[in-house]
């Protein structure tokens, strides 16, 4: 009798998450090598500046100070790659359907509840309404055209009002006109929110609003995004 047995998936090594990681801000912004190799250098030399100004001053000293700052620049050259990354990523999915839900669904955090799912799609167009529940009240993000999204807005803010009177609705619109906020400010925007409902309301509120949900699942989901394709994977 033969045993099957299932190999756990390997996932990619450190340095090849690294690599990805730049291959995939590089191709955005090709000046990304230049800008990490200058944090290094600077690093190193701020280092070796130490070793000299800091008494007593011996080569094994230098060489230690010069090592410190070499270690500390290879910190903030990460840092500086995910940051840079990260708008990389919001540049590349910006103006894609789906790009919305991806964020929404990986940027949020557990306070809020939220799904890369639409709640309401226009399946010519693939305008699409995302909802957003947490200790800011109710958010509806609208992707696509303004004219075009109004009936789905309304539709969806009279649903969440009919279960969840008194809780605030907030309606944000995706895009780079007046009044709009760009895909890469939506989780910040929604988080800025301030905190007008308990999280006894919040669950109740979740509950309520899932209850009279519509099922969009026959309609043609925006399938623009592919979060596996939308950024590379970070180092961990």
């Amino acid at each position: 009798m033969s045993s099957r047995s299932s190999a756990p998936e390997k996932r990619p090594g450190f340095f090849s998450q690294i690599r990805s990681l730049l291959t995939f801000t590089k191709d955005v912004y090709p000046w990304t090598p230049w800008v990490l190799l200058s944090i290094l250098v600077v690093g190193t030399a701020l280092g070796v500046v130490a070793g000299f100004l800091i008494p007593p001053a011996p080569l094994w000293s230098i060489i230690l100070w010069g090592v410190t700052g070499l270690l500390f620049g290879l910190l903030a050259a990460m840092i500086t790659l995910t940051r840079i990354s990260t708008k990389a990523m919001y540049k590349k999915i910006d103006g894609v359907p789906g790009a919305a839900g991806h964020v929404l669904s990986t940027g949020l955090g557990r306070r809020w509840v939220a799904s890369d799912t639409p709640v309401g799609v226009n399946p010519k167009t693939q305008d699409a309404v995302y909802r957003v529940i947490g200790r800011g009240g109710v958010v509806i993000v609208g992707e696509g055209a303004r004219g075009r999204l109004t009936r789905l807005i309304n539709d969806e803010r009279v649903k969440v009002q009919r279960v969840a009177s008194g809780v605030p609705v907030h309606v944000l619109h995706i895009g780079h006109g007046e009044g709009d906020v760009p895909i890469g400010k939506l989780a910040s925007t929604i988080k800025a929110l301030p905190k007008k409902v308990d999280r006894v309301t919040m669950a109740a509120v979740v509950k309520r609003v899932d209850s009279v949900s519509q099922s969009v699942t026959s309609l043609p989901i925006p399938k623009g995004i592919d979060p596996m394709k939308a950024r590379a994977q970070r180092p961990r």
